[in-house]
C-alpha cells in the first residue's frame, strides 16, 4: 500500500509541478501527445479523422496479439483486437482468444493549465483462460486518461482511472511517462493496475523507434520484478515484447 500511495503522490506532485514550472512554449500552445498508446496505457491522443492504424504485438510463446483503430470523427477512434496464443513456433495447440472492441473520445483538447482528457473502453487483457472464461491481467475496460507536456519539452505526462471488472466495481488507476528525442525515438515508462492487490501492479519499461513518420517499432519489458502466480496457478513473470505500428490516410468517408 505504501508503495502505491508514493506512485499516486508523485504523479500528483508532476502534474502539479509541471503547471507552475517555467514553460517554453506560449501559453496558447497546447501539447497533445501523438502517441494513442503506450506500452499498456492508453493516452488522450486518438488518431485523425479517416487515419487507420494496425498494431502487432509479438509476445511469450509465439503469441500475437492484433489491434487495428481508425478514426471515424475528428475526435472518435474505434477498435477492435484479437490474439492467438502459440502462432509463431512449434508449440501447439495454437489458440484462437476472443476478440475485443475499444472505443476512445477525447472530448477536451487540454490547456496551459488542464491536460488533454479522454474517455474510453478498451477490453483487451492478457493471458486469457479459457477454463475460467477471462483475462487473468484484466484489459483496462472503462477509463479516463489525461496527458499533458511535464516539466520537460517532449516528456508526457499520462494520468488514468479505470473500472476493467462492472461486476466488482474497482477503481483502478496508470500513469506513464513518454519522452520522445527529435521525432526518432521515445522512451517509455508506465506503472498499471494500481489501487488493488487482487490484481497486481504492473511495472514497465520500452523504446519506440520511428523508422518512418507512418511505422514504429516497440521493444518493451512488462512485469518487471514480478515472479508469482495467478489466481489459475499459471506463472505471472516478466516477459519481453515487441510490437509493429503503422498508419495511413484512408480519404473520406
Amino acid at each position: 500500500m505504501n508503495k502505491k500511495l508514493s506512485v499516486i503522490m508523485l504523479s500528483v506532485f508532476i502534474f502539479s509541478f509541471a503547471v507552475n514550472a517555467e514553460d517554453k512554449h506560449s501559453r496558447d500552445e497546447v501539447i497533445v501527445s501523438p502517441s494513442v498508446s503506450l506500452i499498456d496505457i492508453p493516452t488522450a491522443g486518438v488518431l485523425d479523422y479517416s487515419n487507420f492504424a494496425v498494431k502487432t504485438r509479438f509476445y511469450n510463446n509465439g503469441g500475437v496479439l492484433a489491434y487495428m483503430n481508425v478514426g471515424v470523427l475528428n475526435r472518435m477512434n474505434l477498435g477492435a483486437s484479437f490474439m492467438v496464443d502459440r502462432l509463431i513456433g512449434s508449440e501447439s495447440p495454437v489458440k484462437f482468444i476472443r476478440p475485443e472492441i475499444q472505443v476512445k473520445f477525447r472530448f477536451y483538447d487540454g490547456g496551459y493549465y488542464l491536460p488533454a482528457m479522454a474517455l474510453g473502453y478498451d477490453g483487451q487483457g492478457y493471458y486469457y483462460d479459457s477454463k475460467r472464461e477471462e483475462f487473468m491481467q484484466k484489459g483496462k475496460g472503462l477509463y479516463l486518461v489525461g496527458s499533458k507536456e511535464v516539466l520537460l519539452p517532449n516528456l508526457m505526462g499520462n494520468l488514468g482511472f479505470n473500472v476493467p471488472d462492472f461486476d466488482d466495481g474497482y477503481l483502478y488507476s496508470f500513469i506513464g511517462f513518454d519522452y520522445n528525442f527529435e521525432d526518432k525515438m521515445t522512451l517509455i515508462l508506465e506503472y498499471d493496475n494500481l489501487f488493488h492487490s487482487d490484481y497486481h501492479s504492473r511495472f514497465n519499461l520500452g523504446v519506440r523507434v520511428d523508422i518512418t513518420p507512418n511505422f514504429g517499432l516497440d521493444l518493451a519489458l512488462r512485469n518487471i520484478g514480478r515472479n508469482s502466480r495467478f489466481p489459475n496457478g499459471e506463472k505471472d513473470k516478466m516477459e519481453r515484447i515487441v510490437q509493429l505500428s503503422t498508419s495511413f490516410y484512408l480519404g473520406s468517408f
